[in-house]
């Protein structure tokens, strides 16, 4: 019996900006001189918070995070190619876009030193806090694009994960359901090459992770993630065919992290030197700056009065996250359901009384905490 093909697939890579800086004319997006400019300054605000809080954990002062330099053009450029009534859903590395959204990097602090206060976003911002877990906010991404439909409201819902999330369960699901329903949903894997210290080759045998949109009907675009105006692209377009009612969109962003994937990791045990460097040379905000530079809108003396002026921002969070109050160690139980109930009381009261026996120090200075 003859075999009949059904289809053909083919996946596509978009780059605009090349890794000297030299755009592609008939693919720049056309951007203002002061889009322009707000893209690069959140970028380099991105990597300074970036560095100011590997030094505060490296000192005792931050706990365990994820840095994110390397990887600014992904989330930034995505959080300017929506609107502000869209929502952020990311997982735990896009410092740099959450602080285009707006949030603040106090907060930011805050939720990394353990405080639950800085995971107690208002829904208002329509920005939803880190999620740890991998791959599990995938349907709950999916979960609010089909209430913005049911609502009829004119949002789209950018989801952000890493390549490692692509090997489970929730990813397929997520993706499943946003295409039958074809809910507006920017599914944006932030392809690093690692999952910690997994190596992409090892976590599938696709030879892209673009290409796994095809099995759920929807598109799949490979973009160059360190640069910004390929994203901003590729991340304009699917938001348009999300409003359109069109469905959802799978971008796979090829990127690097230049450091480690947590301060518990060594990275230096499983990737080289040379690999390393080679990336370094991509680097996407020198990259852009390059860009900017061939424009004539920028400059090296420019640059330095911008760092200088982002380095005495992000100090002066610093400041104010180290000036704030003693938080009382109860406090993670005001913000697990809306209203409190006698079962959490009572489990916060034996929590409480462990804490006095134990870490008496615990509860000094911090007022009376709830019984």
């Amino acid at each position: 019996m003859p075999l009949t093909e059904i289809s053909s697939f083919s996946v596509s890579r978009l780059e605009i900006l090349d890794s000297e800086g030299k755009v592609d004319p008939s693919l720049d997006p056309g951007l203002s001189n002061d889009e322009l400019l707000k893209l690069h300054r959140l970028m380099c605000l991105g990597r300074e918070a970036d560095s100011r809080m590997l030094k505060l954990q490296r000192t005792g002062r931050l706990g365990t995070f994820p840095p994110t330099a390397g990887q600014e053009a992904v989330s930034v450029a995505s959080t300017l190619a929506v609107r502000k009534s869209d929502w952020f859903t990311g997982a735990f590395r896009e410092l740099p876009g959450r602080l285009a959204r707006g949030q603040s990097f106090t907060q930011l602090l805050k939720f990394w030193a353990g405080h639950e206060e800085g995971a107690a976003v208002s829904m208002d911002d329509r920005t939803i806090p880190d999620n740890i877990v991998i791959a599990s906010h995938v349907p709950q991404a999916v979960g609010i694009a089909y209430a913005m439909q049911l609502k009829g409201e004119d949002a789209v819902v950018l989801n952000f994960f890493g390549d490692g999330a692509t090997s489970e369960g929730d990813f397929h699901e997520g993706l499943n359901f946003a295409s039958v329903w074809k809910s507006p949903v920017i599914f944006i894997i932030q392809n690093n090459g690692w999952a910690i210290s997994t190596p992409r080759a090892k976590q599938t045998n696709s030879a892209t992770l673009a290409q796994k949109a095809i099995a759920y009907d929807m598109p799949g675009i490979i973009v160059d993630g360190n640069d910004a105006l390929a994203v901003y692209t590729a991340v304009s377009e699917a938001a348009e065919r999300a409003r359109k009612g069109e469905g959802p969109t799978l971008i796979e962003a090829q990127t690097y992290r230049m450091g480690v994937h947590t301060t518990a990791d060594d990275p230096t045990r499983y990737r080289s030197d040379e690999e390393v460097a080679e990336w370094a040379a991509k680097d996407p905000i020198v990259r852009f700056q390059r860009y900017l530079e061939d424009k004539g809108i920028w400059d090296a003396d420019k640059q330095a009065a911008l760092e200088e002026e982002i380095k005495v921002e992000v100090a002066a969070s610093v400041a104010e996250f180290e000036g704030m109050e003693k938080i009382r160690p109860d406090t993670p139980f005001d913000h697990v359901f809306e209203n409190t109930n006698p079962e959490m009381e009572r489990q916060r009261e034996i929590f409480l009384e462990n804490i006095r026996a134990e870490f008496p120090e615990d509860l000094e200075g911090v007022g009376d905490a709830k019984a």
